[in-house]
């Protein structure tokens, strides 16, 4: 990750009187595997297609290596696209779609054959490729779609929702696969998802984006821990929000992780009382909803109003506790786990 590779500065979309990007500035080093993630109707897509080629800005400028390409069509830009639909040819075997976009590129029927081997070996394909898609798995056909977006050796790889079709076994393991390859070719990857979990596991660096701008950018641990904003803060993972009470600053409220939150069947010094609502199995944990039971709880920095909470914890200890529900128990909340938010910020501590 030593320098800057693609960069997006000021750029704006407009379609008509929408806006669909507003000053979305960002820069990507080489190598690196950025997410872009946010709900339907953010930006993301549009920006995706931006660097693509296949939308122009509406202002602004992207560059890759330091050279302007903003207005150079599509196919001059030399970049791998894989879409959420595969669009493979499905008259055309795995090796012939892979091999499509080398024909008349000056290569040799030789080299054609020895780039086409070399990535459905990659992709661990290579047993494949007589196969047409119709006989493809849709796992095995995203991989052919990935072997042909990469047999041009292109700058950049950009990939739109690549695993939303498939299913979750399936999406887990080709998420591996598509990582495995991204840092064997060390290969500067742009992904979009509204998946969060795929955008934790799979990127170096998060891009959240809402309402047509970026909310944060920052390493998968730096938008899960240290969250931005409130809604950064809600859309990657689960959390509490808890109302300010009376004595609360007047700048916000608190928000804390439910796995942070500690639980306890007994009552324990400064412990919160509450009572367990509703159980939730979750294979290596539970999650449990509780009703805190004071109208308002003292904290070192005011007070929270009494609230629902979610709390998880693991499956060993739910069993060591024989936690049922309507069961009292008491929660403490880790000061230096609880994050503080004001209008614009939210720090932790």
């Amino acid at each position: 990750m030593s320098q800057a590779y693609l960069s997006l500065r000021h750029i704006h979309k407009h379609f008509g009187s929408f806006t669909a990007l507003k000053d979305i500035n960002l820069t990507i080093q080489k190598g690196e595997f950025i997410c872009l993630l946010g709900p339907s109707g953010c930006g993301k897509t549009t920006l995706l297609r931006i660097i693509a080629g296949l939308e122009s800005p509406t202002e602004g400028s992207v560059l890759v290596g330091g050279k302007e390409i903003t207005k150079l069509p599509p196919a001059k830009r030399n970049f791998g696209m894989v879409f959420q639909s595969y669009a493979l040819f499905p008259n055309l075997t795995a090796y012939q779609n892979v091999a499509y976009g080398l024909h008349g590129k000056k290569f040799s029927r030789k080299e054609i054959d020895e780039k086409v081997r070399h990535v459905l070996e990659l992709v661990d394909l290579a047993h494949m490729g007589d196969r047409f898609p119709a006989q493809l798995s849709g796992g095995q056909q995203q991989r052919i779609a990935l072997a042909r977006a990469i047999v041009l050796s292109p700058d950049f790889l950009l990939l739109d929702e690549p695993l939303s079709a498939l299913d979750a076994k399936v999406r887990e393991k080709l998420r591996e696969q598509i990582c495995e390859l991204q840092e064997k070719l060390g290969i500067t990857t742009v992904m979009v998802t509204h998946d969060q979990e795929e955008a934790l596991t799979m990127a170096d660096r998060i891009v959240v984006m809402n309402n047509a701008e970026i909310k944060q950018v920052g390493t998968p641990q730096e938008v899960y821990h240290v969250p931005a904003s409130p809604f950064v803060a809600d859309f990657i993972g689960a959390i509490n929000f808890m109302n300010p009470g009376q004595d609360a600053p007047v700048q916000g409220g608190m928000a804390i992780r439910p796995e942070h939150v500690h639980i306890h069947a007994m009552p324990v010094a400064n412990g919160i009382p509450a009572i367990v609502r509703q159980i939730e199995f979750r294979g290596s944990f539970y999650r449990l909803t509780v009703q805190v039971e004071q109208q308002e709880v003292a904290f070192p920095k005011g007070t929270i109003a009494a609230q629902t909470m979610i709390v998880d914890i693991s499956s060993q200890a739910a069993a060591r506790m024989q936690l049922t529900r309507n069961a009292n128990v008491s929660l403490e909340l880790p000061a230096n786990k609880c994050i503080h938010f004001q209008p614009e910020k939210l720090v932790l501590g």
